[in-house]
């Protein structure tokens, strides 16, 4: 889902690059289940992206670039990267619902990326 995600995405963790006006997929290989299945990293990614605790380098780029990505609808990201924002906004949508809850009102408070994307987030079995 392009959404968020990457608002959530916790992360999509990508990186702006000019050259090709794409994120980076250097991080694309984190595995995003570990972060959702532990609470610790968990809770440093949240705690990053709400500016209530330290970031690691992946979480300073997802900060970076998170409002882009939710202004221009993932529109840089790369499959996995797409993937894994559904798969994160999924998790918390379905889990996490005062962290989802925090997370919007920070990064989407007029709600208008949420309402641009409620047909795509059904259509993968996502309720926002």
């Amino acid at each position: 889902m392009k959404f968020v995600i990457v608002a959530l995405a916790l992360v999509t963790l990508a990186a702006a690059r000019p050259q090709d006006d794409k994120y980076t997929t250097k991080y694309d290989s984190i595995d995003i289940d570990e972060i959702l299945k532990s609470d610790r990293l968990f809770k440093n990614y949240y705690n990053c992206l709400m500016d209530t605790g330290a970031c690691t380098p992946e979480g300073n780029e997802l900060k970076r670039v998170l409002p882009d990505a939710l202004e221009n609808d993932c529109s840089k990201c790369s499959e996995k990267q797409n993937e894994s924002s559904t798969k994160t906004i999924k998790f918390l949508t379905e889990n996490r619902p005062e962290e989802w809850k925090a997370l919007k009102a920070k990064y989407d408070p007029e709600n208008k990326y949420v309402e641009k994307n409620v047909a795509k987030a059904e259509k993968d079995g996502i309720k926002l």
